[in-house]
């Protein structure tokens, strides 16, 4: 499972950290795993999949919750605050064919229920027909080999985690398929106030960085779990690139646009960067955006 695999990863990196320390693993199943024949936009959004885990962390029960970051809701929750983000898996998303097909017939049937993926994977595969499809990865291949669904659109970063990137058929880039925000990144939860010693090993800052910027940018756009809207930022030396892809629900168009930073330019406060230049790059990116429709409108 990868929700389990996802808590190893972090398990073992803090115990790389601090040997000494005692690391259990408490599995939860949330709503968004329960409910798997409505999509998430029907259910409530991104939200089921942490608000579990939320009450397990202010009751006491858990200490720390572990999430793939694009599943989280962009509005945080300023007692739980992302202490951490692990350094970034590959950030693609990968075609997977149905057992025996390699490559998509002419009129395929892709298993999505991801806006984003199948605005963009339209493009790539003209003549497409999306069917919603929900479930975990192993679910999903599944349902891929016995109700009828040609291919499938999943992130290559829980492929690798769960060492099944042989599955994969095809993978995009991230300029032919822009990722959501987030994607192939873990985040590590827990209480405000509270002391983690190890965290300065977890936390990779060229990963928070692309964090901080992709987020602001669907945050300004005010998307949730139902808009396709997406971006992706790569981190060179003291270069963050942004690109973002904008959806106009009115026009049922969208447009992709980027921006460049240089983070070098943050000041270190109390010993931290707090990469107040890559947030700005989201917002000021998703505001050009938002000026250019309205523009053209």
């Amino acid at each position: 499972m990868l929700a389990v695999r996802q808590a190893e990863i972090i398990r073992d990196q803090i115990l790389h950290a601090d040997p000494q320390i005692s690391v259990e693993i408490v599995t939860m199943k949330t709503t968004g795993d329960r409910i798997l024949d409505k999509s998430l936009a029907q259910i409530g959004g991104k939200g089921l999949f942490v608000k579990e885990l939320d009450r397990a962390l202010m009751e006491g029960r858990i200490d720390l919750a572990v999430h793939s970051l694009k599943d989280m809701p962009m509005e945080e929750n300023e007692e739980l605050p992302i202490l951490a983000y692990g350094k970034r898996e590959d950030p693609r998303d990968v075609l997977v064919y149905r057992p025996g097909l390699a490559c998509l017939p002419e009129h395929p049937v892709i298993g999505t229920s991801s806006r984003r993926r199948a605005l963009q994977m339209e493009r790539l595969y003209p003549g497409c027909t999306f069917r919603g499809i929900r479930g975990n990865v192993q679910t999903r291949m599944r349902k891929l080999e016995t109700e009828g669904y040609d291919g499938t659109l999943l992130a290559a970063a829980g492929l690798r985690r769960l060492g099944m990137e042989h599955v994969a058929g095809r993978y995009f880039s991230a300029e032919e398929m822009i990722p959501a925000a987030g994607q192939g990144i873990l985040a590590v939860q827990g209480r405000r106030g509270e002391t983690y010693d190890w965290l300065e090993q977890i936390d990779d800052p060229a990963s928070r960085a692309a964090a901080l910027a992709e987020r602001q940018f669907i945050r300004i756009l005010g998307g949730g779990c139902t808009s396709p809207s997406a971006a992706h930022a790569q981190v060179s030396g003291n270069e963050l690139k942004l690109t973002g892809l904008y959806y106009d629900e009115e026009t049922g168009t969208y447009t992709v646009d980027s921006i460049c930073v240089d983070l070098s330019k943050d000041r270190a406060i109390d010993g931290k960067e707090h990469f107040s230049k890559a947030e700005q790059a989201g917002e000021e990116l998703a505001e050009r955006m938002l000026s250019q429709s309205l523009a053209r409108s």
